[in-house]
């Protein structure tokens, strides 16, 4: 088997890792998360999070890709033979869910970058994205056939990503998060910059950052910290696996881990800052509280921000394109990340050329990302990114850390190869963190989410409405459980296959 790719720098290394955690998530949800629970109280818990789990997984997900020289599935493989493959793959196929719904995310960002310079969005800027860009179906689970002008920039979004893929890992990847990740801050501190000089952004600013330490005695504010490093991080599927296994054998696994940690979280306060004070000037604007502008996601990205652009006293049109572009570099990172880990996975796995490997699974996930660019697309994807999430992501991380700490019994395996390459060394507090504090904690969550969907308690407005977002059971059972299980039934069948003799007897790893 040719000798593994190889990043050409350690910074380039990094910028991959914090390219992969810094994602839309970032920017549309951690400042609504830190608002909700506690404001400025609640970097307490976020950061108690960071330090006990976000950071000690990071460290065992570099280890183990460092160590062990392969994708996840083989890292696994390696580690703990069939036993264990079918969780690399897991992550991997909840990866390629990810990739194929996010993918589309980019595609409006790109839209929106493009109208931001002559706010073609207009006054109503929900009807717009909802009739004119969307042209939404009203009932879920009908595809309603494709919306052009959200499938071609969808398929220039793949494009771009085949070719940085198609590239390589030091040509492709690397290249690629040196350009978008220094693009990326810099103009996300130009749209920074002009949101703390608008009029009202220090309402804003008051409203993020002042703490309510009564929250801190609500066990859910601290679930809440727990759930969103988790998220944040990129940790628990495949992907810091992966890219860890690019690395030299020289290589400083613990200094990486916190660089990569505390650079994600110093982006997610910039773009709190950020967010809050351009909320702070809607709400001046409108005569309201904070509360009432204050919300995530798609809505906060692609129709409360237009809004704000519209209000703005000048340089609406700069501002716009900035914030837009801002959500395109970071979910272009992202998805390079998340793709390379079924790139990976598949050329290890059956010995195929890495140009086989990115046209294959590049181009599948491609046609099947097509869905979410038709009417119904969006009823799709909000089904289909809650429980890939709660139920894909979270569960791995879960079973992750209880497999290798109590039934592999390999933290201290990995805890001597991070301390034989790295400056800080790591001990009883990580070991304690990830045997007993992460599984505890996601366990929790676990049981949380579980009690919630089964029993169907979801609130809205204070009122139960039974399935998530109140849909139907059919299309729950369609889009959202049918992905769940997809991940871990194609997880299954993957590790039926026999590995190619070539690749398990390669040296370029370290044997237990």
């Amino acid at each position: 088997m040719a000798q593994r790719s190889q990043w050409g720098t350690r910074a380039g290394f990094i910028m991959a890792a914090v390219g992969s955690a810094v994602g839309l998530g970032n920017i549309w949800r951690f400042p609504y998360v830190a608002y909700e629970n506690g404001g400025g109280a609640f970097f307490i818990p976020y950061l108690f999070a960071l330090l006990t789990a976000g950071i000690p997984i990071l460290i065992m997900e570099f280890t183990m890709g460092h160590k062990y020289r392969g994708s996840a599935p083989l890292s696994f493989f390696r580690m703990g033979g069939k036993k264990a493959e079918w969780l690399g793959w897991w992550g991997i196929f909840v990866s390629f869910v990810i990739s194929v719904y996010y993918a589309v995310i980019i595609a409006w960002a790109m839209k929106y970058t493009v109208y931001s310079f002559k706010l073609s969005w207009g006054t109503d800027t929900e009807s717009f994205l909802f009739g004119d860009v969307l042209n939404l179906a009203e009932t879920p689970g009908q595809a309603g056939g494709f919306v052009p002008g959200v499938l071609f920039p969808l398929l220039l979004v793949w494009a771009l990503a085949f070719i940085i893929l198609f590239a390589g890992v030091q040509k492709g990847i690397e290249l690629a998060n040196r350009i978008f990740i220094p693009t990326l801050c810099v103009v996300f501190l130009l749209v920074v910059i002009r949101a703390v000089t608008l009029d009202g952004a220090l309402l804003g600013l008051d409203a993020f950052f002042k703490p309510d330490l009564s929250k801190l005695m609500n066990p859910t504010v601290w679930v809440a910290a727990y759930g969103h490093i988790f998220f944040s991080l990129s940790i628990a599927f495949a992907i810091m696996i992966t890219y860890s296994s690019y690395l030299p054998k020289k290589s400083d696994i613990t200094n990486n881990a916190f660089i990569t940690g505390f650079a994600n979280s110093a982006f997610e306060l910039l773009a709190g800052i950020g967010i809050f004070a351009a909320l702070g000037f809607m709400a001046t604007q409108a005569n309201v509280a904070v509360a009432e502008v204050a919300s995530a996601g798609v809505g906060l990205a692609f129709v409360v921000f237009p809004q704000i652009i519209n209000e703005m006293p000048g340089f609406n049109g700069l501002f716009g394109a900035a914030f837009f572009l801002s959500l395109t570099l970071a979910g272009l990172t992202s998805l390079i990340s998340i793709s390379e880990t079924y790139i990976a996975g598949v050329s290890d796995k059956f010995n195929l050329s890495r140009s086989k490997a990115v046209i294959i699974t590049v181009g599948t996930a491609t046609v099947i990302s097509t869905l979410f660019a038709t009417r119904g697309g969006l009823y799709f994807l909000d089904v289909a990114d809650y429980f890939i999430n709660q139920f894909g992501v979270a569960a791995i991380g879960l079973v992750e850390v209880v497999l290798i700490a109590w039934a592999f019994k390999k933290l201290g395996v990995f805890k001597d190869h991070a301390n034989a390459v790295s400056d800080i060394k790591v001990g009883a507090w990580w070991t304690i963190c990830l045997s007993v504090v992460t599984p505890l904690v996601l366990g929790y969550m676990m049981f949380g989410l579980l009690r919630v969907n089964i029993l169907k308690l979801h609130e809205k407005n204070g009122e139960i409405i039974g399935n998530y977002e109140g849909y139907s059971n059919g299309f729950i059972w369609a889009s959202g459980w049918s992905v769940v299980i997809f991940a871990i039934g194609m997880a299954v069948i993957f590790t039926l296959f026999k590995w190619r003799k070539n690749t398990l007897e390669t040296s370029d790893y370290e044997e237990d």
